[in-house]
């Protein structure tokens, strides 16, 4: 296991090693996943990034994450939802270094704490180059308050119909300062993940 991340905060580090064994079963069923790392991490595509992640805190999110580190991504992370977080996916991810600031129960106050402290997590001071985001809070927070981090921003990816819609009205306002891709609308999200998925 490799040394817990320098900025953190989840409810019960204790939970990692429960967090762990479920990461470990949920990637068993995340085969598109397992299989990018399997091709790709050696080359480390995305070296350089540095994603700023704001989705449920949940296990499989916990694969997702773990995925984007194998590829050479810089992450932080925070839970898009004061219920969702499931503590021991947290703890997990934060012992394996990945600095994330979420636990299940926060109040508003500590939501925007969250939110605010995975912007100063990356390593070397540096800021975030990637956003993805479910709600469009993290973005709008980013945009309003922190535009000068967007200077070398490639884009943000949105995966609800409501951050969507945020993100149009920030366009057509010419409020939008990077590229979007709008997940919520791909094939495998309308046709499987808003079907099938939890």
């Amino acid at each position: 296991m490799s040394a817990p991340a320098h900025k953190f905060k989840v409810a019960d580090l204790s939970l990692a090693a429960f967090g762990r064994k479920e990461i470990e079963l949920a990637e068993n069923e995340m085969p598109g996943l397992m299989q990018t790392r399997a091709k790709y991490a050696a080359d480390q595509p995305l070296a350089g990034a540095r994603i700023a992640g704001c989705l449920h805190m949940t296990i499989q999110t916990a694969v997702l994450i773990e995925t984007l580190t194998s590829l050479g991504a810089e992450v932080t992370w925070t839970s898009c939802n004061i219920f969702s977080t499931q503590d021991h996916a947290a703890a997990a991810i934060a012992a394996a270094g990945v600095p994330v600031f979420a636990w299940k129960g926060e109040t508003e106050e500590e939501y925007n704490w969250c939110l605010e402290q995975q912007l100063t997590a990356f390593k070397d001071n540096k800021k975030l180059n990637l956003i993805l985001d479910d709600g469009g809070d993290l973005t709008t927070l980013v945009h309003q308050k922190y535009p000068e981090m967007l200077k070398d921003c490639f884009g943000v990816s949105e995966e609800t119909t409501t951050g969507v819609h945020h993100l149009y009205r920030m366009l057509k306002d010419g409020k939008l300062l990077v590229p979007a891709i709008n997940v919520n609308d791909s094939v495998t999200k309308s046709k499987f993940d808003n079907l099938y998925g939890c």
